[in-house]
């Protein structure tokens, strides 16, 4: 729908005017998908439904530390300079709470139904490259072995993702050291990069071509690219130099992780005393398992009606930090908080690796953020390691 008439292919930069980006809401509603972004609730940034730009967190950044977050006004922030908040992609795909299976007793015994609608489809807008690289994760963990789920496998073929480069830093972002960002590195549909006066926006896909139609971009100027190129490997620059820098001025300090050999640091170091030190802190809340946007322990349970006659399989979201997830005939098998602790910590960033690959962590630092007592994982890793925090 530009103005020139020129039409788009994978791989093409243009550039939109801010007020447009409604025209992809738009577009996105008119072609079936409901439409999820970031907006501000009760405090903090969180996706929900979102219809209008009035709805985006304009203006708005976020300030992050160990068991803080806060909302603050700027002047000079656009749509998208809060880092990221509780939620993630983790809260769509694989859902909180979801029935897995319907069962009624009638005339000839119970009768099992399996619920087919995954809704209509889905886009989400406003994801930063941790969360492209968390939902990588995500699909090894439900579709890259022999079981597929079946219901993650529907709602993530009808996923719409709408990516940011991020231009700005919460103070637990670490994603620099796990290379998953602040650039935006694949794996999207579309992919914006704000400006001061503009939007820059990659073409990924078909489907994003498709959206394209109904929005009025223009060709973007060689300058222009180059510059949004820049801005996310500017701040990625600007994280590693804050990282190697003590905090002052009261300002807390860029979190950092240093990957080096860390499966058999922590695999080779199960009786360190910092497990006892950190279990004196942690509450096994399990805060940090339910916004960690990787985290997949789930439970099932069955629920009745008042009957008898109709129950309901659902699973939902469970976490190694309770001592029902390692429950067996002859007792817990991690009854304390530090084997619950260690246990989550090595399994994140050790023995993920054998499992899948890849490390479980993508610097995101929602666990940082939303701990009630602030506990660290970059802190934790460093103690063991021996160096300093």
């Amino acid at each position: 729908m530009a103005a020139s008439g020129q039409t788009l292919s994978i791989g093409d930069v243009v550039s939109l005017e801010k007020p447009r980006l409604q025209q992809i809401l738009d577009s996105l509603k008119q072609l079936g998908y409901r439409t999820v972004g970031p907006c501000a609730v009760d405090g903090a940034v969180i996706l929900d439904d979102l219809h209008t730009l009035a709805q985006l967190p304009l203006g708005l950044i976020d300030e992050q530390d160990g068991g803080h977050y806060r909302l603050k006004k700027s002047d000079v922030a656009g749509y998208f300079d809060f880092a990221v908040g509780p939620h993630s992609l983790k809260n769509f795909l694989f859902p909180p709470r979801e029935t897995m299976q319907q069962l009624s007793l009638g005339e000839n015994g119970w009768q099992a139904t399996t619920p087919q609608d995954a809704g209509p489809p889905l886009a989400v807008i406003g994801l930063r490259g941790c969360d492209l690289h968390a939902l990588e994760v995500q699909d090894r963990t439900f579709l890259g072995g022999t079981y597929v789920d079946p219901g993650y496998k529907a709602r993530r073929e009808k996923l719409f993702l709408v990516a940011v480069n991020c231009r700005r830093a919460a103070a637990t972002c670490f994603c620099h050291s796990m290379k998953t960002g602040p650039a935006v590195k694949g794996g999207f549909d579309l992919a914006l990069t704000e400006l001061e006066d503009r939007f820059v926006v990659d073409v990924g896909s078909d489907r994003a071509v498709e959206v394209m139609r109904q929005v009025e971009w223009s060709p973007c100027p060689k300058k222009i690219a180059r510059q949004a190129r820049e801005q996310p490997r500017s701040l990625e620059r600007q994280m590693h130099a804050r990282s190697e820098q003590p905090a002052n001025d009261g300002e807390p300090r860029q979190r950092h992780l240093d990957t080096t050999d860390i499966r058999n640091l922590l695999l080779g170091n199960l009786e360190h005393p910092r497990w006892d030190d950190v279990a004196e802190r942690c509450l096994a809340c399990a805060n940090c398992t339910m916004v960690c946007p990787t985290c997949f322990c789930s439970t099932v349970e069955e629920v009745a009606d008042l009957t008898g006659e109709n129950v309901e399989r659902e699973r939902s979201w469970a976490s190694c930090f309770t001592g029902e997830h390692s429950q067996l005939s002859s007792g817990a098998v991690r009854p304390s908080i530090k084997s619950q602790y260690r246990q989550w910590l090595t399994h994140k960033l050790a023995s993920w690796i054998d499992q899948f690959g890849t490390s479980g962590c993508v610097g995101c630092g929602r666990c940082i953020t939303w701990c009630p007592v602030g506990i660290d994982l970059t802190e934790e890793v460093a103690a063991i390691r021996g160096a300093k925090p």
